[in-house]
């Protein structure tokens, strides 16, 4: 910056060869004296030094030579005044520059330092110079600081000490040198000029540290070129690249004022590597809790191996953020399951391995596991080659011994599985656009309370949240929509599954789901699912429909409240047992389901809303709150809202124990379940034995086990018509089908009654 040549303002003085009119005895405004006629000043033009110059007597105590131009001063602009001079005889003088400051309406400034440092002149011949430099900033090496309100000065030199002395002075110099100040003045700071190369290959660290080094809170620039980083930097600066840096992967970049994907992608030049490394420095440092991807949209052609990226941790467990972005998989890109066949061998009395796995080496952590006997959502936690054996996710129901398995990898987005713990990671404001290619989220295998809320799975090709193994325990579900690609199949033919959990007290809250073959796949006990709506219909009349939640564990002492189940169920299984027959414990246990509205439409009579599938024998219900639900069919009826799925085994229905059915509300639903259930029976004919039908009403098509009041409506008769008031009494469990209450009297009566019947104790 030179306003000489920007703004083509002149600075340098007339020379002396044209005259000493134009320079002043005094303070160099127009009217006063000047040199041109001075006899103590003259012009010679064939100095040996200097060419032509000025020669001048002192005459006065303090002699003041000033140019009567007026030279701009400038805000943010520094000039620097020189001036060469000799003594030629006589007293030898002090000499510096000096100047007169004024405003544009030539007023004089005054309270401003006025000279330069001095120089007293030792010997005659002897050139010396002295300058000065002038400014409107207090900057190191200013030595004229006039602030803003001068708007032009008078420069010169003010001669003190002894008269009598000759002096010859070359022209004075006025020069822009503004530029020496540049770097304090300048809010960036340049990493070329602490050795930073950028040829791509030369190692730019230092240079890039020192930079941030005396940046103080001033932008680092990083120029046009490729900047190699062969270590870990860290810029506690903000910073602006416009060219970009290589690193290795082990190497971690972390802009600690500038924390946000697009200073990555703009460090990177590529949004998957940028994507990467910021997650990477997010789980290294403790400046920052969260990771913002600044609305963008990143574009992935493989899946996002987290623990790739993070390649020097295995586990986490400080909160920690991704937040604000979409994640987009790109046709093209690597993104097909892969499918391993194998033979292994599964032992009850081992119940979470596999061994004898052949074909192991190709089969990979966290694929799904099919086979006979395999429950839904079971997973490869983990793998040892050498033992060949594999840990699973949930025990196998009905496995045991040698067989064939398929071992399928879906691909994720993003994929936590390398991890071997990390544990409050959250995940929120992101949309995974999976564009039927990719799956969304792969958990670790173990880590406590992970969040994923507020976010938009969109068209997953498989899952969108998969937990391979404990990784869920704890989880937060919340606020998410779950868009499945399969909402033009028919639901028997579905197979995308949004959530799956193993750990225990997850909660699932307030999420969207649309037409997927499972909701949620919950094998943990302790859950919380309340306020979500997920539907799963189809246009087929009659149809059939999957199941909204699976609750894979028979103690699952789970809450489900307050939620909208359209067109599907809730199916509760002991599908984790390897010997499912129950053998002790407390069976079917600690189901509440409470508040919900349940609608279908266009299904077949048999569909039911809850569904008990136990898949061994002897198995009862011990402890089930069903309370305050709407049940409702649209465009048909269903038979009932409750039953038992007796595909392996019906349910012990002499050992139920603690089950509420009340308070239910039923719309096209023929068998309105209750328990107690309240029975009115009017008895026409004359019997010393009523049997009183409970019509299939009692849940499960229960036992009417127990009768807990009965009150008479109306008088007794005998034969004569005349009132007995005799005491009957109840037994239970009657007629084939053990569903009937016999009350019984000391002769053949008639009358009504009204009873409370219960199928459990």
């Amino acid at each position: 910056m030179n306003i000489a040549v920007t703004d083509g303002v002149v600075l340098t003085p007339t020379p002396f060869s044209e005259g000493l009119a134009v320079w002043s005895r005094g303070d160099g405004r127009p009217g006063s004296d000047n040199y041109a006629s001075d006899a103590s000043a003259a012009y010679v033009p064939a100095d040996a030094d200097f060419g032509g110059c000025l020669e001048l007597q002192k005459t006065e105590a303090t002699q003041k030579l000033r140019y009567m131009g007026q030279t701009p001063i400038l805000p943010g602009v520094y000039l620097r005044i020189t001036a060469r001079m000799k003594a030629v005889s006589g007293n030898l003088p002090t000499v510096c520059i000096a100047g007169w400051a004024g405003t544009g309406s030539d007023v004089e400034v005054s309270g401003l330092p006025m000279q330069g440092p001095s120089v007293t002149l030792a010997s005659y011949g002897e050139v010396v110079e002295v300058s000065a430099i002038v400014g409107t900033g207090a900057r190191g090496g200013v030595d004229l600081v006039w602030g803003t309100v001068p708007t032009y000065g008078h420069f010169g030199l003010d001669l003190t000490g002894l008269t009598g002395g000759v002096l010859r002075i070359d022209d004075l110099r006025i020069e822009d040198v503004t530029e020496v100040f540049l770097r304090g003045m300048m809010a960036r700071v340049d990493v070329r000029d602490y050795g930073a190369l950028g040829d791509g290959s030369t190692d730019d660290s230092a240079a890039f540290e020192a930079a941030d080094a005396v940046a103080d809170g001033r932008q680092i620039l990083v120029p046009a070129g490729t900047y190699h980083l062969a270590n870990s930097v860290t810029l506690e600066n903000p910073v602006r690249f416009e060219g970009q840096v290589t690193m290795p992967a082990a190497a971690i970049l972390s802009l600690t004022k500038d924390f946000h994907l697009p200073a990555y992608v703009a460090a990177f030049g590529d949004e998957q590597l940028a994507l990467a490394k910021g997650l990477q420095s997010l789980l290294n440092n403790a400046d920052h809790e969260s990771f913002d991807l600044g609305g963008r949209r990143v574009s992935l052609t493989a899946p996002l191996d987290v623990r790739a990226a993070v390649n020097n941790r295995d586990t986490f467990s400080q909160r920690r953020v991704l937040r604000n972005g979409q994640l987009r998989a790109e046709s093209g890109g690597d993104w097909d399951a892969v499918s391993v066949a194998g033979t292994a061998t599964y032992s009850a009395s081992n119940p979470w391995q596999l061994t004898n796995v052949s074909n192991i080496a190709n089969i990979e952590v966290g694929s799904l596991v099919t086979g006979a006997g395999v429950g839904r959502e079971i997973y490869v936690k983990e793998k040892s080659v050498g033992a060949a054996t594999i840990t699973l996710s949930q025990p196998l129901s009905d496995a045991v011994g040698t067989q064939a398995y398929t071992f399928t990898r879906f691909r994720y987005l993003l994929d936590f599985s390398g991890f071997t713990k990390l544990e409050k990671f959250e995940i929120e404001d992101v949309e995974f656009q999976c564009s039927e290619l990719a799956s969304g989220v792969m958990l670790p295998p173990a880590g406590t309370v992970n969040v994923i809320r507020d976010c938009v799975f969109n068209r997953p090709g498989h899952r969108a949240i998969t937990s391979p193994g404990d990784g869920c325990q704890g989880m937060l579900i919340d606020h998410n929509q779950f868009l499945s690609a399969e909402g033009d199949l028919e639901t028997q033919n579905r197979q995308s599954v949004a959530i799956n959990t193993n750990g225990n007290d997850v909660k699932i809250r307030d999420n969207r789901a649309s037409q997927f073959r499972h909701f949620a796949v919950i094998s943990g006990a302790h859950a919380v699912i309340s306020g979500n709506h997920f539907f799963q219909g189809d246009d087929s009349g009659a149809g059939i429909r999957s199941a909204g939640l699976v609750l894979c564990l028979r103690a699952c002492n789970t809450t489900i409240t307050g939620n909208y189940i359209d067109n599907c169920f809730i199916e509760w299984t002991n599908e984790r047992e390897p010997e499912p027959d129950f053998t002790g414990g407390f069976g079917f246990a600690g189901l509440s389901v409470t508040g919900n509205v349940m609608l279908c439409s266009d299904v077949a009579e048999w569909f039911s809303f809850l569904v008990v599938k136990p898949y061994g024998s002897g198995h009862m219900v011990n402890g089930l709150n069903l309370s305050g639900n709407l049940f409702r069919c649209v465009g048909g009826t269903i038979v009932r809202a409750d039953r038992v799925d007796t595909s392996f085994a019906p349910l012990n229905l002499g050992a139920m124990r603690r089950i509420f059915v009340q308070s239910n509300t039923f719309h096209n639903v023929e068998v309105q379940t209750e328990n107690p259930l309240q029975v009115s029976h009017a008895q026409n004919s004359h019997a010393s034995t009523w049997v009183v039908e409970t019509d299939n009403k009692l849940p499960f098509g229960g036992q009417a086990r127990e009768v807990q009041s009965l009150v008479l409506r109306s008088r007794p008769r005998d034969a004569s018509n005349v009132s007995k008031f005799v005491t009957p009494y109840a037994t239970s469990e009657g007629g084939s089908a053990r569903d009937e209450v016999h009350v019984v009297w000391p002769e053949p009566m008639m009358g009504d009654l009204t009873m409370m019947v219960r199928m459990d104790y």
